[in-house]
């Protein structure tokens, strides 16, 4: 599988390729500031993640993104005095789009703590598009309980209202909370999100765009960043596969759980079933919804079988 995006010569792709090594290389001075025991803290079940990964890759993004912070409040500061205008801080918003199981939330997680780390200690806000989706009751009502995670299945207007209010820099920005256990949007929960310097959104869809002729804008047009994870598709269902089996032994066995049901398969029905997901919602979203994406992302990180991230494609200013 040529993973080169697009498939264009690279003198002609949008995107300038490194190889693991070459972009290690990007590190420069930038400090490792996680310990083993606070990566231990931010990695997700079955998403394995080791300090040499943290420097290979996510020392030198998080470089980039210092630099292009600095560039970006710069930028702000100049547009403020041509204006004369007093209008306080824009938070820098990074999208992070993906597969289910490819390890979106450790990545959003492990860049937030090295960014909370930076000299100037800003501070650094983490959502995930997950409370933006319709209650279970309304899924069930409108037939999309099958279609979880789809664009469909998403208050998408709560959403842009919501990156809406943090671009306009308003104090006490509240978004919904969702619980993995019970599978549905938590009544009356909220985030209060309140006026960060860098606000991370991860999410499945997060990079797709509207249909055409629609007069309203894309969630990714709040971001001043985005990454996108890629992984090959028999890893990511052996992943995903794996992740139901350990959660099948732990959170699945909590009588709060959705999926208690589950928990006391045999080992062969619970994969069948783990399989049946993937191949009926999961694949279908990622391929239908979520991999066209790829080519809108600011930077892809593309996996390989360990999880172990091997390609960096950067986007061309």
């Amino acid at each position: 599988m040529d993973k080169r995006l697009l498939g264009l010569p690279q003198d002609l792709s949008p995107y300038r390729h490194f190889t693991r090594t070459e972009w290690a290389g990007l590190r420069a001075d930038a400090p490792l500031t996680l310990t083993f025991d606070d990566l231990q803290k931010l990695q997700s079940i079955n998403d394995p993640i080791s300090l040499e990964e943290v420097v290979a890759i996510y020392l030198p993004l998080s470089r980039l993104l210092a630099l292009y912070v600095a560039a970006t409040q710069g930028l702000f500061k100049a547009t403020q005095r041509f204006l004369d205008a007093e209008d306080g801080k824009v938070p820098y918003i990074i999208g992070i789009a993906g597969s289910v199981a490819v390890g979106k939330s450790t990545t959003a997680r492990v860049l937030s703590a090295l960014m909370s780390r930076w000299p100037n200690t800003p501070k650094v806000e983490l959502i995930t598009t997950d409370g933006f989706l319709y209650p279970n009751a309304i899924l069930e009502r409108d037939g999309l309980m099958e279609k979880k995670g789809f664009p469909e299945s998403y208050d998408g207007a709560a959403l842009l209202r919501f990156l809406a209010d943090i671009k306009a820099g308003k104090h006490k920005v509240h978004a919904p909370i969702y619980s993995h256990l019970e599978y549905d949007v938590v009544p009356d929960g909220s985030v209060v999100i309140d006026r960060p310097d860098i606000l991370i959104v991860e999410g499945l869809n997060v990079l797709l765009p509207n249909k055409p002729g629609a007069e309203i804008p894309f969630v990714s047009d709040f971001f001043d960043f985005s990454i996108y994870l890629h992984g090959d598709l028999e890893d990511l269902e052996r992943w995903y596969i794996a992740r139901f089996m350990r959660l099948r032994q732990t959170s699945f066995r909590d009588p709060r759980s959705y999926f208690k049901r589950y928990a006391d398969l045999s080992d062969p029905e619970a994969e069948a079933m783990a399989r049946q997901i993937w191949t009926k919602i999961n694949l279908r979203n990622l391929l239908e919804n979520i991999s066209p994406t790829r080519p809108r992302a600011s930077l892809v990180l593309t996996k390989g079988p360990t999880h172990r991230i091997e390609q960096v494609a950067l986007r061309k200013l």
